[in-house]
């Protein structure tokens, strides 16, 4: 078998077999398959695409170039996903929910890069949680407890960490199979049963368009089932950050106060977390989606995620008395950024907003980067609001001063504003099962 042949039986459109796929996945991890021959498939795939099929093995294969976990001690194992975004702090409230109603949520979870945050970041800004457990430590947690969240190990799918690396410097990472297979090869290695997907599309998101979402959470699902997955993906909009708070201590802060019962007005962060757990509850218990989305939404409602919020948190070594007393760390510096104008918000450029708060040290733009975990941004208007000339729009928040002139900036050219209101767009467009 040679991989120039692989490469022109991709150029041509057609589909290759399981043994083509393995022999490129195998060749490429071990560094037998040179960078530039990688590079040419990936570029056939992503003109010519791939069938489910192909895309399923795919997947198999990069998940199987590392480590798997064997999650089949725990009962009811379900995980969540999100393509990420910009106030995106799903899984501090949705864990817990899940947790809460009997789910196990052995999760693996990344870093933020760029304008989308990461769980772990988010986590680590509590003072003294530990995001690396050992094998004994995170199944003796999940099954005590119902939640433990660490960082990805690094031999997860080694495959898809090459591969991305490769595709983010050829431009051959808007490919549906190339991501589907990326994401998910992550998801199957880390052994749930059931598979709840955030796929988010608009301004702040990797996938502009409803449609690509769409298309992005089909594939994905039907990658999942044809691996005994049960699964279920939401199509979600990050035409506006999801949350007003943006930030690592800032978005614990936001994610604590919903786990006490508030509703951010006018964000959608506390409708997708409970519809999400809702999906997970729904996947493992056999139940339908509106039973499960009423079962999370009581268990938010009476306290009990809050409680298993806390329980998770102390388990992993957090200080929850600066949660329970609202103590969480602060940035030394702060600044208002008033509106230069009137007018209705009725579209903001969120990936701008994201890299704003990336300008105050919140976020990376390298992996070495180490962030600022008290930086951030506190939007002070709501999605379709109307504000006034001089009317503060949000705080900006950063260890040092010397970065809030360019943040203010770019947080400004971030927003647009209009002579009349609009009629707000759907927040959750579609869910797929």
């Amino acid at each position: 078998m040679r991989m120039i042949d692989l490469i022109r039986k991709k150029k041509r459109g057609l589909s290759l077999t399981e043994e083509e796929i393995a022999y490129f996945i195998d060749g490429y991890t071990r560094g037998e398959i040179p960078d530039y021959q990688a590079s040419a498939f990936c570029m056939a795939v992503c003109f010519c695409g791939m069938t489910d099929e192909e895309c399923a093995c795919l997947t198999e294969k990069m998940m199987r170039s590392g480590d798997t976990v064997d999650l089949s001690s725990l009962a009811h194992t379900a995980d969540k996903h999100s393509t990420g975004g910009v106030g995106d702090l799903t899984s501090l409230v949705t864990a817990p929910i899940a947790a809460a109603g009997g789910l196990s949520v052995a999760k693996m979870s990344g870093r933020g890069l760029g304008h989308t945050g990461g769980t772990v970041d988010k986590l680590e800004s509590i003072p003294g949680f530990r995001t690396a457990l050992t094998e004994e430590e995170f199944f003796a947690q999940v099954g005590r407890v119902g939640v433990a969240v660490v960082g990805q190990t690094a031999n997860l799918a080694p495959a898809d960490k090459k591969l991305y690396a490769l595709r983010d410097v050829t431009d051959t990472v808007e490919s549906i199979p190339l991501i589907a297979s990326s994401i998910m090869s992550k998801k199957l290695a880390a052994g749930a049963e059931s598979i709840v997907l955030d796929v988010k599309f608009g301004s702040g998101a990797f996938m502009k368009t409803p449609e690509d979402a769409e298309k992005l959470a089909s594939a994905m699902v039907s990658v999942g089932r044809a691996h005994g997955r049960k699964m279920a993906a939401l199509v979600t909009s990050m035409e506006f950050p999801l949350a007003p708070q943006i930030g690592n201590t800032l978005e614990v802060e936001e994610a604590v106060r919903i786990l006490r019962g508030e509703d951010p007005r006018g964000y959608g962060i506390r409708t997708v977390a409970v519809r999400l757990a809702g999906e997970m509850l729904s996947l493992s218990f056999g139940l339908d989606p509106e039973e499960g989305a009423a079962r999370a939404e009581e268990l938010l409602r009476s306290g009990k995620a809050y409680q298993k919020f806390l329980e998770w948190i102390r388990a992993q070594g957090g200080d929850v008395s600066v949660i329970e007393e609202d103590r969480l760390p602060k940035a030394p510096y702060s600044r208002t950024v008033l509106s230069p104008r009137a007018g209705w918000i009725n579209r903001t450029d969120t990936e701008g907003i994201g890299m704003a708060a990336c300008l105050l040290g919140a976020g990376r733009m390298t992996k070495e980067d180490n962030p600022d975990l008290t930086a951030g941004i506190v939007l002070s208007f709501a999605p379709y609001d109307r504000v006034e000339k001089g009317q503060p729009l949000a705080a900006l928040y950063s260890s040092d001063p010397a970065r809030l002139d360019d943040a203010e900036a770019r947080f400004t050219d971030s927003l647009t504003f209009s002579e009349s209101p609009a009629e707000p767009s759907p927040l959750i467009l579609k869910a797929i099962r």
